[in-house]
């Protein structure tokens, strides 16, 4: 493993009010691939956070004033110093979750998408004519920022969930405000340094660290000046969220849980399927909220398609994430170790079988692992593991793989593999999910054009495209006496 006291990218102060600021309370951040502290980071609080609101409107006032195309191109160079900057971007994403850098370096690419597609777009921001019914009038629309925005983001892409959030909301004309994942502060710090070096204003975009989310978040969601949250997270955090939200009528954006079905036809291109089921399964150790979950097989290709998908697993390289030829690192921490082994122990105690992995090695990393024979009522099958386990679960009709396909709380994605068009089609209309991967394992990968979000308990509203700068525009009808 690689030593990693001292290294040159890691970044530990947080930026509000004007300043790069030390605090008097820090708390350190640790390399999952060997437990090492990799520094220690400002702990901000209530205080500090009433003081970014402050800042936050001040900032409100001048940015939103900036024209469209203007503010295009100070993403424009936010975009561009993100490429100067990959390989230390990269290895501090590495360093903080533990993600193969192999991956990192690809999320460099997919966060940079949002902030190059919105600085094209933010030029486009207009409003429309409206004809109106009485000749004494004219009508016409105009797009505005919401305002201040709170973002909470999480830790398994440290770059592309700030991003996704924070290039449209800067595009609009908001101010954001955001808190990181406690576990990969760094990298939201950095690119808010890329962003000042790019020319954002000043407190257009304030980062705040915290290992209190609960005390350093109660001022946001208490204070009315700040008028959008926009949060990726577990569903339990959310629904807390959004009724806090509620007491000053916030625009909400909630990315939540996932427990993505992957069902496999009797029909389909098995070695294909079962390629993409390891992609999608295995990236990031399997935490990614789109990441396959339940993997379901028709009957007719059970035994066939379980024997590929094996011996695909068993070829991926468990290590340490800073090598170029690792392929599935270590989980972020100790308590999603747990949850995994706790899951796995469960399907075995209920009559799974482990076709390859299914043990904890040193540290924080757990074998590549699948699944058969796992019981109706495990707990892998009813919640989101969030760890490199593929359970493989046999159905014999396409109505019985639908009914358990739809069978969850979460409704974020789902995929399907046949070479049935109208199956193909019966599939993707009849799945309870925001995104829909027909004969396709990574349907949002490098689209920043593209709706990303769920139904039911995965959350509401959506984020990329033109939906997600939605999210951070009021449209406000202007009707005018001739």
């Amino acid at each position: 493993m690689t030593t990693l006291l001292g290294d040159p990218v890691t970044r530990t102060r947080a930026y509000f009010d004007g300043e790069w600021r030390a605090a008097p309370r820090t708390f350190e951040v640790f390399y999952p691939g060997t437990l090492e502290s990799i520094g220690a980071v400002a702990d901000c609080t209530a205080d500090d956070a009433r003081r970014a609101i402050d800042a936050a409107e001040v900032a409100l006032k001048e940015w939103r004033k900036v024209g469209p195309y203007q503010r295009g191109q100070i993403l424009r160079k936010w975009h561009d110093l993100m490429f100067e900057h990959k390989e230390e971007l990269a290895r501090l994403m590495t360093l903080e979750m533990g993600k193969p850098i192999s991956e990192t370096r690809g999320e460099v690419h997919y966060a940079a998408s949002f902030i190059e597609w919105c600085s094209e777009e933010a030029g486009r921001i207009s409003g429309e004519r409206i004809s109106m019914r009485m000749g004494n009038k004219r009508g016409f629309t105009a797009s505005e920022p919401v305002g201040i925005v709170y973002a909470v983001t999480p830790w398994n892409f440290p770059a592309g969930m700030i991003t996704r959030k924070a290039a449209p909301a800067l595009a609009a004309g908001c101010v954001m405000i955001l808190k990181p994942a406690e576990q990969s502060p760094m990298t939201a710090l950095y690119l808010a340094e890329l962003w000042l070096e790019a020319g954002g204003p000043a407190d257009t975009f304030q980062v705040l660290p915290t290992n209190d989310a609960a005390a350093l978040t109660a001022p946001f969601m208490e204070d009315e000046r700040v008028r959008k949250l926009t949060f990726t997270g577990s569903t339990a955090v959310g629904r807390l969220l959004y009724t806090q939200a509620a007491k000053t009528i916030k625009r909400v954006s909630l990315e939540l849980g996932g427990h993505a079905p992957f069902l496999i036809f009797a029909d389909a291109d098995l070695e294909r399927a079962a390629r993409e089921v390891v992609g999608s399964k295995f990236r990031n150790a399997g935490q990614t909220c789109i990441s396959t979950n339940r993997v379901y097989v028709q009957r007719e290709v059970a035994d066939e398609f379980t024997r590929i998908l094996t011996e695909k697993t068993a070829r991926l390289r468990l290590g340490d994430p800073l090598q170029d030829d690792t392929g599935v690192g270590p989980v972020v921490e100790q308590a999603g170790l747990d949850k995994v082994r706790a899951h796995v122990e469960d399907a075995l105690s209920r009559g799974a079988r482990a076709t390859v992995g299914g043990r904890v090695e040193e540290g924080l990393y757990f074998q590549p692992t699948v699944l058969t024979d796992v019981a109706p009522d495990s707990l892998i099958l009813r919640e989101e593991t969030f760890g490199p386990v593929a359970p493989v679960v046999v159905f014999d009709t396409e109505e019985e793989g639908l009914r358990l396909a739809n069978d969850s709380e979460y409704g974020l994605a789902a995929y399907a593999y046949t070479r049935d068009l109208s199956r193909a089609w019966r599939v993707a209309e009849a799945l309870e999910y925001g995104i829909v991967g027909i004969n396709d394992g990574v349907p949002s990968a490098g689209a920043p054009h593209v709706p990303f979000g769920g139904m039911k308990n995965s959350g509401v509203g959506r984020e990329g495209g033109h939906w997600g700068l939605d999210e951070y525009l009021e449209t406000k009808f202007i009707s005018m006496g001739v």
